[in-house]
């Protein structure tokens, strides 16, 4: 396991599985991304407009690097139907020396 430091999670949640696959495309195909996971079906609650509400999403799992985490965002901002999308970044603590090496190679 090696220090993640230069690579970071991004967090998407997306209106259904067509958007999800076009952001998701759109990421992998700049080279913003290295991996996209799209998990269907996913319940957020939230507040919105002064009330609480629910929504059934696709949440995108990105992997990206640090260098490229502002371009991602503008993209993501930019191509999202959503007036304030989600965009949430993670630092990663530990990851798996091979997958990083991947990881960093494919983004670059």
């Amino acid at each position: 396991m090696k220090a993640g430091k230069n690579v970071g999670i991004v967090l998407v949640t997306a209106p259904e599985m067509k958007t999800a696959r076009r952001l998701a495309r759109a990421a992998l195909a700049a080279r913003l991304a290295a991996c996209a996971n799209l998990v269907p079906r996913l319940e957020s609650h939230y507040w919105w407009e002064g009330r609480i509400s629910k929504a059934t999403e696709v949440l995108i799992v990105l992997k990206t690097t640090a260098g490229k985490l502002a371009e991602l965002e503008r993209l993501i901002v930019a191509e999202h139907p959503y007036d304030t999308p989600e965009f949430v970044a993670l630092p990663v603590g530990r990851v798996n020396q091979r997958y990083l090496s991947w990881w960093e190679k494919t983004v670059g």
